[in-house]
């Protein structure tokens, strides 16, 4: 039996593209807040990222986060993402 395409997105970061389960999603919420959606099933616009700190620091430093988003990232919240992508998700 054939098996379904994989789906692949495009790293805002390094610009490599690599299967959706093999990144992160940095979403827009409706509520206006970003955050990581390790589950790739929140609402809201989102971006991808490699589960890597460099990527996330060269996709910040190069506005590629912000103009995937759409709006602009708070240095505070920007360091909140580098932090939760090393520990995994803040608890709730």
């Amino acid at each position: 039996m054939a098996k379904g395409k994989i789906p692949v997105r495009k790293c805002t970061g390094c610009g490599e593209m690599k299967p959706k389960r093999e990144m992160v999603r940095v979403i827009l919420t409706p509520e206006e807040n970003i955050e990581l959606d390790l589950t790739g099933k929140k609402n809201g616009r989102g971006a991808y990222i490699c589960r890597d700190r460099q990527c996330l620091e060269t996709a910040l430093k190069t506005h590629g986060l912000e103009r995937s988003l759409k709006t602009a990232i708070p240095a505070e919240i920007a360091q909140e993402l580098v932090k939760e992508l090393e520990t995994g998700p803040a608890e709730e």
